[in-house]
């Protein structure tokens, strides 16, 4: 399923954003911290027998991988010596769930995630509808409740449904609308100051160390690197910026206060029943500077995360702007 990719390259990030909506069927309850982790799930293994060939055993060397959903959302993969940080290609999706932390969801009651994918050519938007259909008949979370998927709706700029892409029995591709585009230009105004609040664990590294204090150059760069891989591999093509003289300015950025914790938990593999790290730091900090021209990176990594495993919720940022 195809929508028209519009903006200007070079200058502009886009992606397509989707909301489905459920109701339980059973009780369910998401566990704090590991909403994200709850709809990861079984939904890769889900994906890929609805997308794979029965006789494909290795999505990364499967001859027609280049036309398969599920190789080119959930095993990314650039053959032979690609350039740094793109030979391991980063999902083109997001699982926004984190509003549903700790909550408990009765039978009959409605609950939904949103879901940002930055493949503009196809965002398989039918595997997504089928996936979560058949994870929520599987059952979610610790106690496998079961749920049913009523409908899923495109959103815009404002997290509001604005087309409705599946009505609970069909889908609707010709509802389906053009993806958000985010100007990465400049606001007219100066911005002297801006918070930025991390509200799922985020965990960055610069250097190859684990940061523990996100100076605006070291989040920044993140932030610039993650758009700069989407649009390459997935979007318009190369955004056309000024890499050298982005960073030494925004290394003059102050960080001018720090509220963060340090929250660690885990998560356990399906597969292997091995328990891993999932933890980062949460809470808000607030910059000062010349802020004007990085607002807009800002802002589309409000959709995209930042750091290691967004792709299953972590690294959710939001922005604020003084009045």
């Amino acid at each position: 399923m195809s929508g028209a990719v519009s903006g200007h390259p070079g200058r502009t990030f886009s992606l397509y954003a989707f909301r489905f909506c459920f109701r339980a069927l059973d009780p369910l309850y998401f566990p704090p911290a590991k909403a994200g982790n709850v709809v990861r799930g079984a939904f890769g293994t889900i994906f890929r027998r609805l997308a794979c060939l029965p006789e494909c055993t290795d999505p990364r060397t499967c001859p027609v991988r280049a036309n398969c959903p599920y190789a080119r959302m959930f095993e990314p993969h650039a053959p032979g010596q690609g350039p740094s940080g793109l030979t391991d290609r980063p999902r083109p999706f997001v699982f926004r769930a984190s509003h549903l932390d700790g909550r408990r969801i009765q039978p009959g009651e409605s609950f939904h995630f949103d879901v940002h994918i930055f493949d503009l050519r196809d965002p398989a938007l039918a595997y997504f509808v089928l996936t979560f259909a058949q994870l929520a008949r599987d059952g979610l979370g610790p106690g496998r409740g079961k749920a049913e998927l009523l409908r899923a709706d495109q959103l815009d700029h404002d997290h509001i449904p604005c087309a409705q892409v599946f009505d609970g029995a069909t889908l609707l591709p010709g509802n389906l609308r053009p993806p958000l585009v985010f100007p990465l230009e400049p606001p007219p105004q100066p911005v002297p100051r801006l918070r930025v609040s991390f509200l799922t664990p985020t965990e960055l590294k610069a250097g190859g160390e684990l940061v523990l204090r996100p100076e605006f150059g070291v989040l920044f760069a993140r932030i610039r690197d993650r758009l700069s891989a989407l649009a390459t591999l997935y979007g318009h093509g190369p955004l056309q910026l000024d890499f050298r003289g982005l960073a030494d300015r925004a290394a003059q950025v102050r960080l001018a206060r720090s509220a963060l914790r340090w929250q660690e938990t885990t998560r356990r593999s399906g597969k292997t029943g091995q328990r891993h790290p999932f933890g980062g730091f949460t809470g808000e900090v607030e910059y000062e500077g010349q802020l004007r021209e990085f607002v807009p990176f800002l802002q589309a990594a409000c959709w995209t995360g930042v750091g290691r495993q967004t792709v299953w919720g972590k690294g959710e940022i939001a922005l604020a702007l003084p009045a």
